[in-house]
């Protein structure tokens, strides 16, 4: 039997479950918190909440909020400065996936010397990370619970994906009232973001009956779940749904890790700055398609656990109803088809492609891939 580990940090999950913000980093340690987030929470309102529980507990606090969407490695370098010039000893994340990764992209190089850059790759951090508490806002990438990092390395314009189980944070807190500030069109890109996690872990390679039911219950969530909250901002039972279906998500692919979907739309990311739930929407049905043959009976379960009604199909059939499903969701959820429609164009593929096959999320991929395969895969996308 192959032998697997599972990880998970301690994970504080409810509506209200921020006001522990505070108590979590005290009983880390934490005296000075480096708090990064981004403008859109700060206006929405979540940043002023933290800090109010983080004083109640007296802790100082430095706050930073220089990060972009897709975060650059020289935001990250900027990110330590600021830290070490405010005699910080913990970071506090608060946000979507990129203020999260910048987070722990901070965290690595408070303890660990040189350039983010180093660090691309499996296992390169040598020396433990300062505490980490981390407060998603969106449902969403995963990132609270997961050993995963993704910046955006500027001069190559590649998103690096760095990867340890040092990045794991000590406390995820996931409080399902912050989805309430999101609009439609990020609610349904981060939606299709928890999808793509759930389905590309359970048919990874690195899959375990551990990592499984989490990918399923996380998909059973979203077909029930994430129509109802990209249309309604204040759909409660919704959003809570879709939090714990992000979060099983989350902890599926960090134990699982990922496939395709993830190693070229990385590569989009990094290219032209393109929103990574969008990209995964655009090339799940077309990565699906591909990796069918590998996991037909896994196909299967996606479909049923995506609603579809696989009562006496041969595998066959039941499974292809996986791709309906998912084609189905993305257009009622009405997220872009094409990646011409988010600036690709065919001359950059042949670079693109090449560059996805490196991605740490390929040697999980369960079906075998060329870069003419990968090439092929964009071109249908277009």
């Amino acid at each position: 039997m192959q032998i697997s580990k599972f990880m998970t940090p301690e994970i504080i999950f409810g509506n209200q479950s921020i006001g522990q913000v505070g108590e979590s980093l005290r009983r880390l340690g934490a005296s000075r918190v480096f708090l990064v987030s981004d403008p859109g929470v700060v206006q929405a309102g979540w940043v002023e909440r933290i800090i109010h529980y983080l004083r109640q507990q007296h802790l100082d606090y430095h706050l930073w909020t220089n990060v972009t969407a897709n975060p650059k490695d020289y935001e990250i370098h900027a990110g330590i400065a600021a830290y070490r010039a405010g005699e910080c000893n913990a970071i506090l994340g608060v946000g979507g996936g990129s203020a999260i990764d910048a987070a722990k992209a901070i965290a690595l190089l408070a303890t660990n010397e040189g350039s983010i850059v180093q660090y691309e790759g499996v296992d390169r951090i040598m020396h433990p990370l300062p505490p980490m508490v981390m407060v998603p806002t969106t449902a969403g990438s995963g990132s609270e619970v997961s050993q995963f990092s993704i910046i955006v390395d500027s001069e190559r314009k590649v998103k690096m994906t760095i990867v340890s189980k040092s990045l794991i944070p000590d406390i995820a807190i996931i409080d399902p009232q912050t989805l309430m500030t999101k609009d439609r069109q990020l609610t349904a890109n981060t939606g299709m973001d928890v999808l793509t996690h759930a389905i590309e872990s359970y048919i990874s390679l690195a899959a375990t009956p551990l990592t499984e039911v989490h990918s399923l219950q996380a998909m059973r969530l979203i077909a029930e779940h994430l129509r109802p909250s990209v249309a309604s901002q204040y759909n409660a039972a919704a959003k809570q749904a879709m939090a714990m279906a992000s979060l099983q998500a989350g902890i599926a692919f960090s134990n699982a890790i990922l496939g395709a979907v993830h190693a070229m739309s990385h590569q989009l990311g990094g290219f032209l700055d393109a929103p990574h739930g969008e990209v995964n929407a655009i090339l799940l049905p077309h990565v699906l398609e591909y990796n069918y043959i590998a996991a037909p009976e896994k196909y299967r379960q996606i479909a049923e656990c995506l609603g579809e009604n696989t009562s006496g199909l041969s595998t066959h059939d039941a499974s292809r109803l996986a791709l309906k499903a998912v084609k189905d969701l993305a257009n009622d959820l009405d997220v872009p088809q094409s990646l011409s429609a988010i600036g690709l164009h065919p001359e950059q593929i042949e670079l693109l492609s090449s560059l996805a096959l490196l991605d740490v999320c390929m040697t999980t991929n369960p079906r075998d891939m060329s870069v003419q395969d990968v090439a092929a895969l964009f071109r249908q996308a277009l």
